[in-house]
């Protein structure tokens, strides 16, 4: 479960997000919709407290996460990000075999065994459906692989520590059609297992993918429901502008 409660974030003196109130269903798909720089993507860095590396950023207010809220003192931020797996905008391999990239989480968590590391990386790369596209090539730098092969081998990166909730910021907006069909495919398999938020400028990808959507207006979340009724009969006319394309 996790949830945010009367959150405000500030960038300095600028408002980035006002009042937000937004409980995310377990197991489900939720997009965060809304035009460029209306606060979406800094919300969803929220989760795994990414915005704290941003100089002069103050947040008031609760974040949920299991029952406990992230922004307590006291909290682990490694711990949290190891139950909150991140996938951004660009596929950012990291210089290593395709092997070591999905290790690396593992490693740096402390685990040695070989054979617990071997496992769970075919289990991720299984998972982010590439196992069968790379597993005679594991010795490989992952900058051999395709663009939408790096996103792929990203999501098994930040599956192999085994999180609770995946956050996707545009994970398929630098890829290809085809590329991007895996993508979402793959995004209907995860969520049986995973809590998946994604920020998404294409409104047809939000409403392919997700069961719920939020929408996000100059910091504000202006309504939040079932992907369907967003799409069809949004109670808000200003949602109903953005999804038919009259701005955005």
């Amino acid at each position: 479960m996790i949830e945010a409660k009367n959150l405000n974030l500030y960038y300095g003196a600028f408002h980035a997000l006002k009042d937000i109130n937004l409980k995310v269903a377990e197991k489900s798909v939720t997009a965060l919709i809304g035009p460029s720089g209306c606060g979406k993507s800094t919300f969803l860095r929220t989760f795994n407290r990414m915005n704290d590396l941003i100089p002069g950023v103050k947040i008031e207010g609760d974040i949920i996460v299991d029952d406990e809220n992230i922004y307590q003192k006291g909290i682990d931020v490694d711990r949290l990000r190891k139950r909150v797996g991140m996938v951004f905008q660009k596929p950012n391999p990291f210089a290593k075999s395709i092997f070591e990239n999905v290790a690396y989480g593992m490693r740096v968590n402390g685990i040695s065994n070989e054979k617990v590391i071997k496992e769970a990386v075919e289990q991720s790369l299984k998972q982010s459906a590439l196992w069968d596209e790379v597993k005679d090539s594991l010795k490989k730098s992952a900058y051999a692989l395709s663009g939408g092969q790096q996103q792929r081998l990203c999501i098994a990166r930040a599956l192999a520590v085994e999180p609770t909730i995946l956050l996707m910021d545009e994970p398929a907006s630098a890829l290809d059609p085809i590329s991007t069909a895996k993508i979402e495919e793959l995004i209907h398999e995860l969520k049986k297992k995973y809590t998946i938020l994604i920020v998404t400028h294409n409104m047809q990808q939000a409403a392919r993918v997700s069961d719920f959507t939020a929408f996000f207006y100059m910091g504000s979340l202006i309504e939040y429901d079932l992907t369907k009724t967003i799409f069809t009969n949004p109670a808000k006319q200003q949602t109903q502008n953005y999804v038919t394309g009259r701005f955005g």
